[in-house]
C-alpha cells in the first residue's frame, strides 16, 4: 500500500515523483494523461491511480505537481472527500498564493 500520492507527472512531477520512489517511499501516482502514467510506473516503483480519488485513498502524504490554478482547483476538489483526517498536502504547482 502506499504511503505517499502524487498528482501531475508532467516536467517537474515525474522526476520529483521519482525520486521519492528512489528513496524507497511507496508511492501512487496519477496524471490526467494515461502515457505519462505509464511511462512513470515503466520506470519506477510504485503503483498507479485511475482517479485523483483513488490516488489520495489511505496516503498520509499527497503532492500535486499541477498546471495553474484552476488546475488545482479541479483536481483537489475531485480527490478531496477521499483525503484522510490529518494528511500533509503539498503543492509543487506554479500558481498564485
Amino acid at each position: 500500500m502506499a504511503d505517499i500520492a502524487f498528482l501531475g507527472l508532467g516536467v517537474m512531477g515525474f522526476p520529483m515523483a521519482g525520486h521519492l520512489a528512489a528513496a524507497g517511499h511507496r508511492l501512487r501516482v496519477w496524471n490526467r494523461s494515461e502515457e505519462k502514467v505509464q511511462a512513470w510506473t515503466e520506470t519506477h516503483d510504485g503503483e498507479r491511480a485511475n482517479s485523483p480519488a483513488e490516488a489520495v485513498q489511505g496516503c498520509s502524504h499527497v503532492f500535486m505537481c499541477l498546471g495553474d490554478d484552476p488546475d488545482v482547483r479541479e483536481v483537489y476538489s475531485a480527490f478531496e472527500p477521499a483525503l484522510m483526517a490529518g494528511a500533509l498536502l503539498v503543492d509543487h504547482t506554479t500558481a498564485s498564493a
